[in-house]
């Protein structure tokens, strides 16, 4: 499978797509935004990369107004989190076979850069 799970109006998501080819790979872009992720979808991630909490974006703005900071999460709260809410997944999330990569770091970026 070739997917990226993104926002289609983050600038950053569209910038990584755009500089590795995906979409000239055949990946298939989800705009998580209109069209919500799945259950199913999020678990099959989370047993790719091995948690809730490695696809979890801190830097969401509901993150500080809720307070989030100042809790201890567990991975169940992470994944309902993720599941109510677009912006706590850290985007994007890319999928190619076995790999999965989540995020704009720049050493996340430099390996989806050398995907085929």
């Amino acid at each position: 499978m070739k997917k990226v799970y993104c926002v289609a109006t983050c600038g950053t998501c569209q910038r990584i797509i755009k500089d590795a080819d995906l979409n000239k790979k055949g990946f298939i872009n989800q705009n998580i935004k209109e069209d919500k992720i799945t259950p199913e979808q999020l678990d099959e991630m989370k047993n790719m990369i091995g948690s809730y909490e490695a696809l979890f974006s801190r830097r969401a703005l509901k993150y500080k107004s809720m307070g989030l900071r100042n809790k201890k999460l567990t991975e169940k709260d992470y994944r309902e989190l993720i599941l109510e809410e677009y912006t706590f997944l850290k985007r994007p999330v890319i999928i190619s076979g076995k790999k999965i990569f989540s995020g704009s770091e720049k050493k996340t970026v430099a390996e989806v850069l050398k995907l085929k």
